[in-house]
């Protein structure tokens, strides 16, 4: 029923298709529910950006600083936030975060008021979805097995971000932006919620067996 108000709601708002498959010359735009989804997505890895953010500069500040969400030897923030992988590109990640994520949101409201984007405007914001997840699964595969802490605002970020990705991937297939098979986009349209449920259901397995002993003690 969801997936079919969704649908209601996309047509509501303009982001029917050619009849050759292309996007309407005038742009796509989207439903209430999806661009909700970006608003709220957007907005909490915003809000985690801007919490590790601040807990980065008060490390630097100083460096026996203990952030609030260092609790044990496992789910220790500190830990993360004075790795080197915490800062690959030069600078603390969670800049880059309070950049994108803040764009996400944006985009999200300006769906709400009625916006519509050419094909280029969403596989652009796929293609940064993409990077956001890919990114995502790097630090998360660092810290379960390099850095040995969990970070609790850094997994609300790579949450967020996975709903984020599948989100967008299930809209831009759907609307035949993305090139797919039938039977995907079908599936797509009927199931979005699959794709990003799996998903976070196998980080949370990776978690849990990572620390067996440490949960189960």
């Amino acid at each position: 029923m969801a997936m079919t108000r969704e649908v209601r709601e996309t047509s509501a708002a303009g982001a029917r298709t050619g009849p050759g498959g292309e996007a309407p010359a005038g742009g796509t735009g989207a439903g209430r529910a999806f661009a909700w989804m970006l608003v709220v997505t957007g907005a909490a890895g915003l809000l985690a950006a801007w919490v590790i953010t601040l807990d980065k500069y008060k490390l630097l500040e100083d460096p026996s600083f203990t952030p609030g969400c260092s609790l044990n030897p496992v789910v220790s923030c500190g830990s993360v936030m004075k790795s080197e992988q915490a800062g690959v590109f030069g600078f603390p990640n969670p800049m880059l975060g309070l950049v994108t994520y803040g764009m996400v949101v944006a985009i999200g409201f300006g769906l709400l008021a009625g916006a519509r984007h050419r094909r280029w405007y969403w596989l652009g914001l796929n293609a940064g979805t993409l990077f956001g997840v890919g990114f995502c699964t790097w630090l998360m595969q660092q810290s379960l097995y390099e850095i040995n802490a969990l970070c609790l605002w850094c997994s609300l970020a790579w949450a967020a971000t996975i709903v984020m990705f599948w989100g967008v991937t299930a809209h831009t297939v759907r609307q035949r932006l993305l090139p797919a098979p039938e039977g995907v986009r079908r599936f797509l349209g009927e199931f979005p919620w699959v794709p990003p449920v799996l998903h976070i259901g196998v980080v949370g397995m990776l978690v849990l067996t990572r620390w067996w002993d440490f949960w189960t003690s």
